[in-house]
């Protein structure tokens, strides 16, 4: 168990190092030369990709609460784990947000910026684009439970395991391609607790969307799941 509990920390502090570092030294440089809203949701699909391939054989590879919630649901994970897991997924987070923080420290800027949004989830005035409440809470829950059916897909019995890494990658590429403009896309409750510690912003106050709208997703998208599989 302890080793599955260290592996979901490595990963997901890596998701939140890799994803959230990208986004915040990439908004922090010389105007014009940061990577912009699709290096960083590379960056977010790469950080899974890699880790799912380095310890998913370990622990599974969730690295979000979310999906540990999801898999639950659809019966391919014990509920036994659910609590430990998130608790390791937090603190991986925190542990990559508190590097990324000391890191950006030592930015020329920093005295006179701070940590200004530091690559959290918002709404409102918080969104990259203003978007609502609600509209948060819809991309959020929709796209968390599109993650689920593709993660429960392509790690079906009926499917192609060693592939699944690169396609669960991919989809998380195009879930930020899709939300980055909305709520800096979160799916994940773990990834957005982390940095919303380290904001200069109201983050914290808005962090409870993004702990409901992606469980509420997950369950949607194992439930789907379940309707639909024909081989688990």
């Amino acid at each position: 168990m302890i080793k599955r509990l260290l592996a979901e920390f490595i990963g997901t502090f890596v998701l939140v190092l890799g994803g959230c570092g990208a986004a915040v030294y990439a908004t922090s440089a010389t105007p014009g030369a940061g990577i912009g809203w699709l290096g960083v949701s590379f960056a977010f699909g790469l950080s899974v990709l890699v880790m799912a391939y380095a310890v998913g054989r370990i622990s599974g590879g969730h690295f979000n609460p979310a999906v540990t919630l999801g898999l639950v649901v659809a019966g391919r994970h014990s509920p036994l784990d659910l609590v430990p897991y998130w608790l390791f997924q937090l603190a991986g987070s925190v542990a990559a947000a508190a590097v990324i923080y000391v890191v950006l420290q030592g930015a020329p800027t920093f005295a006179e910026t701070g940590t200004g949004g530091f690559a959290t989830n918002g709404f409102g005035d918080l969104s990259p684009m203003g978007y609502s409440m609600q509209s948060a809470l819809i991309i959020e829950a929709v796209l968390t439970a599109v993650f689920l059916i593709v993660i429960l897909g392509v790690t079906a019995s009926s499917a192609r395991p060693p592939f699944a890494p690169l396609a669960i990658g991919l989809a998380l590429v195009l879930i930020h391609l899709i939300s980055i403009p909305v709520t800096n896309t979160s799916v994940n409750p773990a990834r957005s607790t982390g940095v919303a510690i380290f904001a200069d912003t109201e983050a914290m106050k808005q962090l409870w969307v993004f702990w409901v709208a992606p469980l509420v997703g997950a369950l949607v998208g194992a439930v789907i799941w379940r309707m639909i599989t024909i081989d688990d």
